[in-house]
């Protein structure tokens, strides 16, 4: 198994991504090839005592870097020797079995759509990030690249969460809902009782376990492990979630430290609080897949550190091993037989 790494993509490169993949390298037996600077990449290896290439390390040099300002249509053309289009690259001519990078999203997705393409019958990509719940973890898809969608790309979106959630987060038979402003089969746009409709045939069919409509507060609950939604409406649920937990994070460490009596019973409940903390921790996941592109394609935080990198691996290693892409791909080869089958009876 081989994971490709951007390693001038983020806010820490090349530091994070580089000590990240080593540590990653190292504990889960993978090769890992970094593209970028290869200079900046071999000192910050010599400053971590590795005066040559350990093995199953291999480096790719580049020399441009995408930066956030890039246009994300046209930088892939524009910076064809890129840190991140050189690994996307590699990607497609089956160099590595994943790719990570912690650089532009736009960039990233528009540049895994063009060169390494979709999977046959994907019609958009979509950003999945995991999520804690209170009954574990749950894919949220769409979570932001396609903020107008339709019935047919969000039924795609249903099927890709489903066998992600199953084949990496290793849920069984994982509940999949749609975001709703209400549990009827009547709330909602026409777009979202379309594809409940689409949804429920499915479940009938025997072919997704789907939950129906989910509010926010339920799947917060963990009412659902894949929340279906449009890019708009997934990225405001997200972001709120991200802010409800800094929220409530900060106000627990507020109570803590309100006098020597809290501080007393801090010191009791330790563990707890930092189970608390590591459940909302974007390390311990280590990025967002990006379901639809025909080879797996993990998008890192731009903030991540050395660890947040090695989660990333390990979440590259699951989707690989799990052939999510080529399950996806059966499935939807399958629906389409069967529409085009109805379409010769009708």
């Amino acid at each position: 198994m081989k994971i490709i790494i951007d390693a001038m993509g983020g806010d820490l490169a090349p530091q994070a991504p580089v000590r990240g993949g080593l540590q990653a390298a190292k504990e889960f037996g993978v090769e890992v090839l970094f593209t970028g600077n290869e200079a900046a990449i071999r000192h910050v290896m010599k400053q971590d005592g590795y005066d040559e290439l350990p093995a199953g390390v291999e480096i790719v040099n580049c020399t441009e870097v995408v930066d956030n300002c890039d246009d994300p249509s046209i930088v892939w053309r524009k910076k064809p020797d890129s840190s991140m289009t050189v690994g996307l690259k590699l990607l497609k001519a089956s160099r590595g079995n994943a790719f990570i990078s912690a650089g532009s999203t736009g960039a990233l997705l528009s540049g895994a759509t063009l060169l390494v393409r979709r999977i046959r019958g994907v019609k958009r990509a979509a950003v999945a990030p995991s999520l804690p719940t209170g009954h574990g973890r749950a894919v949220l898809i769409d979570a932001g690249a396609n903020s107008e969608c339709t019935v047919e790309q969000l039924v795609q979106f249903a099927v890709m969460g489903a066998h992600y959630a199953e084949l990496v987060l290793g849920i069984k038979n994982p509940k999949v809902g749609l975001l709703n402003i209400g549990a009827e089969p009547s709330k909602g746009t026409e777009l979202y009782q379309e594809t409940w409709k689409r949804l429920e045939q499915l479940k009938q069919e025997q072919k997704l376990n789907f939950v129906g409509n989910v509010e926010g507060r339920n799947a917060v609950e963990g009412d659902a492990d894949v929340i279906v939604a449009d890019g708009f409406t997934g990225n405001i649920f997200l972001k709120t979630m991200e802010g409800t937990a800094g929220y409530i994070t900060k106000e627990i460490k507020r109570l803590f430290l309100k006098n020597t009596r809290t501080k007393a019973a801090a010191l009791m409940v330790k563990g707890e609080i930092a189970d608390f903390r590591r459940k909302f921790d974007y390390r311990e996941v280590g990025g967002t897949a990006l379901l639809g592109i025909a080879k797996p394609v993990i998008k890192a935080h731009g903030s991540s550190d050395a660890f947040a990198f090695r989660s990333a691996v390990k979440q590259a290693v699951s989707y690989a091993e799990g052939r999510v892409t080529q399950r996806i791909e059966s499935q939807l080869a399958a629906e389409a037989a069967v529409q085009t089958t109805l379409k010769e009876v009708e």
